[in-house]
């Protein structure tokens, strides 16, 4: 596959992650404008709770797309989501930073049911 045509398979799958992330608890999903926004602009922008670094191909070097999250993830914990032709997809995070917002939602559920209580 060309140069042109993995960068259009790689928009066609931000697309495509943005609008399963719109529909599933994070409605205002959208595509990151990469020509537009510097060389940190997430692939995907979101309420998500993780910079986004979207990969669609069919040989990733993990760690080398984990490492590009990592650089260009700002406040946001920084992941991978990647799939390959025909495969469902997948989510790749540190594990600190998946245990650490965990603790936090969890944390913060404890507190609307304390609150809750109150009440």
């Amino acid at each position: 596959m060309g140069k042109i045509n993995s960068r259009s398979k790689g928009a066609r799958y931000e697309r495509e992650l943005a609008r399963y992330l719109s529909e599933n608890g994070f409605p205002d999903s959208r595509r990151g404008q990469q020509f537009s926004g510097g060389s940190d602009s997430p692939d995907v922008v979101s309420d998500f709770p993780f910079h986004i670094e979207a990969k669609h191909v069919q040989a990733l070097n993990l760690y080398s797309a984990m490492t590009q999250s990592i650089r260009d993830a700002g406040d946001k914990p920084p992941c991978v989501i990647h799939r390959k032709n025909n495969s469902e997809s997948m989510f790749t995070c540190r594990l600190d930073d998946l245990v650490a917002l965990l603790n936090k939602q969890q944390w913060k559920e404890e507190q609307n049911d304390k609150t809750q209580l109150r009440h």
